[in-house]
């Protein structure tokens, strides 16, 4: 694609000031999705390390990602270090958390043989095209991007980070001239940023970016056992309220009896009105890897009670070989470390002839 010339830069102005416009964001036309894997193109996604995985991270992301190592010919996942420093981090802490992720990572199923796996601040082209990406961007478009919203609201006043980190994001996909991003419904709206960014950038400077595509993953939403109108979070004050999948057996069993439900005994499946017992059948349908439909049906004749007790094993029977490799790996910090190495190289491999040939097309050499 040739670059535009003199007489084109009025027409240039006009589709960066389209691509920003934050009405954009409420157009669902313009958000392209993938459901169905083409069995070509390259994924990558990114997760903070902020702790040890819930119950909810793993079947809304992680058993997913497991899952496209054997779809996709190249595969990326990120620790994205970088992001989270959005918040407050305490560095030995954040240091211990790489690790704890990177173990946790690799217990639930990824193989650094088939996916690079790595982390962010260690490849410094994310921060580069970052700032590049950062410089076709308006701050109109970043303002209305609900997570700023919402995240800003509740700090009164958000820092820059916490403003630019979906350029950050964008740069992330972009860099590795990545197809397709596995995403929940909260971020729909940042890789539409990323889609924008790859058109601006190839209308600016000449094709060079794909436009990512989503891969929206099935499985529903694991919400709090103490308040099932809000999503599992590791965040939550209520220390019943989120399985993490290194918790002992004793510890799930407890947070399940505890789990709310409601006065009717009997289980059924009906998420509007009875979100607590609703909640507990979506959980144990994805841990024994059946339908809905077919979790109701082993239901019937058990109350609630009882109920919780067959959700119970099928959590604890899935998690339990995940917790064991994690205390295994977590004791072998050299591996864990030559692993993140690896994938970093493999990464910058990737990454540094995409950034040669961005600095070349923006005039930088």
């Amino acid at each position: 694609m040739a670059l535009p010339g003199r007489t084109n830069l009025k027409h240039l102005f006009s589709f960066i000031q389209r691509f920003n416009s934050p009405k954009r964001l409420l157009c669902a036309g313009t958000f392209t999705e993938k459901k169905e894997p083409p069995g070509g193109g390259r994924v990558f996604s990114g997760i903070q390390p902020t702790g040890v995985p819930h119950l909810g991270n793993y079947l809304g992301a992680l058993e997913n990602w497991v899952a496209l190592q054997n779809q996709y010919p190249s595969v990326i996942y990120s620790i994205v270090d970088l992001h989270s420093i959005t918040q407050p981090q305490e560095p030995a802490q954040l240091r211990s958390n790489i690790l704890d992720m990177a173990a946790s990572l690799l217990a639930c199923g990824i193989d650094p043989e088939r996916a690079i796996l790595f982390q962010q601040s260690q490849v410094s082209e994310h921060a580069e095209l970052s700032w590049i990406l950062g410089c076709l961007t308006s701050m109109p478009r970043l303002r209305h991007l609900p997570q700023w919203k919402m995240k800003s609201k509740q700090k009164a006043e958000g820092s820059v980070g916490l403003f630019t980190y979906p350029v950050l994001q964008a740069a992330d996909i972009l860099l590795y001239k990545s197809t397709h991003v596995p995403v929940g419904e909260d971020q729909v709206q940042h890789l539409e940023l990323a889609q924008d960014l790859a058109r601006i950038f190839n209308y600016r400077y000449g094709d060079l970016f794909p436009e990512p595509a989503a891969l929206l993953s099935s499985t529903r939403k694991v919400k709090s056992l103490r308040d099932p109108s809000a999503k599992m979070s590791k965040s939550d004050p209520q220390k019943m309220a989120t399985i993490t999948i290194t918790d002992s057996p004793d510890d799930i069993a407890l947070k399940f009896r505890r789990a709310v439900t409601d006065f009717t005994s009997e289980v059924t499946f009906d998420p509007e009105t009875r979100p607590g017992v609703s909640n507990l059948v979506t959980i144990h349908a994805a841990m024994a890897m059946i339908g809905v439909e077919e979790a109701v049906s082993q239901a019937r004749g058990l109350d609630t009670a009882a109920y919780k007790m067959v959700v119970t094993e099928a959590v604890i029977q899935r998690l339990t070989p995940i917790r064991e490799e994690i205390e295994r790996l977590r004791k072998d910090r050299a591996h864990l470390e030559g692993v993140l190495a690896q994938g970093t190289r493999r990464a910058r491999e990737l990454a540094a002839p995409v950034l040669r040939e961005v600095r070349q097309r923006v005039g930088f050499c």
